[in-house]
């Protein structure tokens, strides 16, 4: 999937988690996130912490790659 927005990527983070069949509750007993970040991310909320973001998606095994557009 082509992250384009905050939009995109709260959908993405939101799939994966369900792909592995974690809930929000659980993320955020993990992470120690509160349920209402992981919430406001996966709704591609735009003013969710890029570091937080960044995290959660590597935790559920998401690569975040920038490339340059050719």
């Amino acid at each position: 999937m082509k992250i384009t927005g905050a939009k995109n990527f709260g959908k993405a983070i939101q799939q994966q988690r369900k792909r592995m069949g974690y809930t929000q509750v659980y993320l955020a007993e993990v992470t120690g996130f509160s349920t209402s970040f992981i919430s406001d991310l996966e709704n591609g909320k735009p003013t969710a912490e890029l570091e937080k973001a960044l995290f959660l998606a590597n935790l559920l095994g998401l690569d975040v790659e920038i490339k340059e557009r050719v």
